[in-house]
């Protein structure tokens, strides 16, 4: 899943930012040069296995869903050839103990390979945080993988920003076969009203809840928000008395099938053809239940689990039914390759939650920036980078991804 932050390498030398021209992007006179530069920035080079995304044509879709956003591009020389990109966005969050805060996301920052090396990559970001500052944003992070060293470097060397959490990014592939439910469980779909409710409450304590919950389980891309219990309590739970059942398990989907497609390319076909053989003998023998490896190698979506919360003794095996559920709304959907989940280190789902193990990361890291010194000292609170955790629980906005 490396649709964060690429690599940008972009440690200064001679002549760092000359000819370099950082603007807002333009959708009409920007798109084409856009779309050109990112080609070349595929991960994998030199014959190794990347992963591609494709944005459809819109290479602004992974901002758009915020209510404050903006992407810039950065040109460079007289022909203004466009050698740079990055997005952003501010929202409204928790820092832990329902207090809230205001703060801007960095994604999707690119760095031609030709112009590396000269301080682009800084100067996008730069760029940004004056957009983000103006727009009363009180902290700022960026999500990378935690082996992406040139990132790293970048903005904890570069740009002052501190490595602040670590979350588990897991991924189930979906397999030609339907995962088993298990006995006695039933699963309910709830009103976005109802989610709202029982997700403010969960997260209350939590870092990184989004205040405005009620636009992203409204969105379109939200394929909707689910229930497990056991059926004894079923016919005795009534949603409008505001009880929980005494165990229970409940999550959100939201599908990327609308923002953009992934494929992996530069594979052996010796690779290639041992995958798509498991796919063909779990099709032909789905009680077997084989591991099959999906078809990642024409462009597939992905769906992303959120909300992930558990109550009660039953509250594991709950999750991992929602789980199943989940993959099996993806194996009803053609084009689907996979659910991805990201949880905190920490917050119980994680060892409950299915998934493969070469595919996903044990850490993904983000890193933190304060940008309005003095914010938290008015209100007699304490720096939230320096802060411990109230919870561990981490709310992972799908818009992030």
């Amino acid at each position: 899943m490396s649709v964060k932050i690429a690599a940008v390498n972009s440690a200064p030398t001679v002549g760092v930012g000359v000819g370099v021209v950082v603007r807002e992007y333009d959708e009409e006179e920007d798109k084409v040069g856009v779309e050109e530069m990112e080609r070349r920035c595929e991960i994998g080079e030199g014959g190794k296995p990347s992963l591609v995304a494709d944005l459809l044509g819109d290479p602004i879709c992974r901002v758009r869903h915020f209510p404050s956003h903006i992407m810039l591009v950065a040109e460079y020389g007289n022909g203004r050839e466009i050698v740079g990109v990055i997005r952003g966005c501010i929202k409204t969050v928790t820092r832990g103990n329902s207090l809230y805060v205001k703060l801007a996301y960095i994604l999707g920052l690119r760095v031609a390979p030709s112009h590396r090396r000269l301080g682009i990559g800084k100067k996008l970001v730069q760029k940004l945080e004056e957009w983000c500052k103006k727009n009363g944003a009180e902290y700022v992070y960026m999500a990378t993988d935690c082996t992406n060293e040139a990132s790293i470097n970048l903005f904890t060397r570069k740009c002052e920003y501190t490595k602040f959490r670590t979350p588990t990014m897991l991924v189930q592939p979906v397999h030609a076969h339907y995962k088993s439910l298990g006995s006695g469980i039933a699963i309910v779909q709830l009103n976005p009203k109802l989610a709202e409710t029982l997700y403010r409450r969960a997260f209350a304590n939590s870092e990184f809840f989004p205040k405005d919950i009620d636009k992203i389980l409204s969105n379109k891309l939200n394929l909707g928000t689910f229930m497990a219990l056991p059926k004894k309590f079923l016919p005795k739970w009534d949603p409008k008395t505001g009880i929980l059942p005494p165990s229970f398990a409940i999550m959100s989907v939201w599908s990327t099938k609308q923002l953009f497609r992934l494929q992996v390319k530069g594979v052996s076909m010796l690779t290639y053809a041992c995958c798509m053989a498991s796919r063909v003998l779990d099709a032909w023998m789905p009680w077997m239940m084989l591991p099959s490896f999906p078809d990642v190698f024409r462009k597939f979506w992905v769906y992303f689990l959120y909300g992930l919360h558990m109550e009660g003794k039953n509250g594991p095996r709950l999750m991992k039914s929602l789980c199943a559920f989940a993959h099996n709304m993806g194996r009803d959907d053609d084009g689907c390759g996979a659910v991805v989940a990201e949880v905190g280190q920490r917050d119980p789902v994680r060892e409950v939650i299915p998934h493969w193990r070469k595919l996903s990361m044990s850490e993904d890291l983000w890193c933190i920036k304060k940008l309005n010194y003095g914010s938290d000292e008015k209100c007699g609170l304490s720096d939230w980078l320096n802060s411990r955790p109230s919870s561990p629980l981490i709310f992972v906005d799908p818009r992030d991804i």
